[in-house]
């Protein structure tokens, strides 16, 4: 059966499905000698260049995915190049064995904490989409401890520039001195969205991690490390966004 190109690519681990389709847009894919267009439906037999290089579809054989769980230090950028010439993840993580790794969502550079990545594009496409609303842990350092009416703007929501936002969840973790840890946990990815939460209440974050994203957990895994997601983690993340596995490597 023809599937849209987008996913087509998606599925191949070329990119995320949001990537291919600026990629489109800008004229960047040629199926069978004239530019893609988002509405093309593939059947496996065209030829396909992407920035002008062949692209070979992986065969039904070779169509194993691939996932990682990895710990982004701070300072690290999730982008694959940058013209400042910053360390990005993909300088200490390899490359799969086919395919390309998508991340599941971006950290900001400030940022540190799990960060998922696999080959699959529809997954990462929807792991990341608003409409399953994943849950997102974090563990947040603040300066001060939260008064309960604090506690309660931030559980009811507060106005961004990009709309309306929330904690779904706001828990005590400890602290010393002035430092207070709390975790909170929200369904939505956007840009620095927990770190514009607390300002927009006129708090200012001091350190933020990353602890949980769906099933997934960060545990003990070290800064700059990475380690396989166990088949209970796959299973998991494939049943929230209503997927079956395909087969992957656990």
């Amino acid at each position: 059966m023809a599937e849209r190109v987008q996913k087509v690519l998606a599925n191949a681990g070329v990119g995320s499905r949001r990537q291919i389709e600026g990629w489109i847009k800008q004229g960047r894919i040629i199926v069978d000698g004239k530019p893609a267009q988002l509405g093309d439906r593939l059947s496996g037999n065209e030829k396909i260049f992407v920035d002008g290089r062949p692209l070979r579809l992986p065969t039904a054989k070779r169509q194993r995915q691939f996932f990682l769980a990895y710990h982004k230090p701070a300072g690290e950028i999730t982008s694959r190049d940058d013209p400042e010439g910053r360390a990005t993840i993909f300088d200490n993580i390899r490359p799969p064995p086919h395919g390309r790794w998508i991340t599941v969502g971006r950290l900001d550079i400030s940022t540190s904490g799990l960060l998922l990545l696999t080959t699959d594009g529809e997954l990462a496409h929807r792991l990341m989409h608003p409409s399953y609303e994943i849950s997102r842990a974090y563990a947040v350092r603040l300066y001060g401890a939260l008064t309960s009416e604090q506690r309660l703007e931030l559980l009811s929501g507060v106005m961004l520039d990009d709309g309306s936002a929330r904690f779904d969840e706001i828990s005590d973790e400890g602290g010393t001195g002035a430092n207070t840890w709390y975790r909170v946990t929200l369904r939505e990815g956007r840009n620095r969205e927990v770190r514009r939460i607390f300002e927009a209440i006129g708090i200012r974050v001091s350190r933020l991690m990353r602890v949980g994203y769906g099933p997934v957990s960060l545990g003990r895994l070290r800064r700059g490390e990475t380690r396989r997601l166990s088949n209970e983690e796959l299973e998991g993340l494939y049943a929230a966004v209503g997927l079956k596995t395909t087969g992957g490597s656990p």
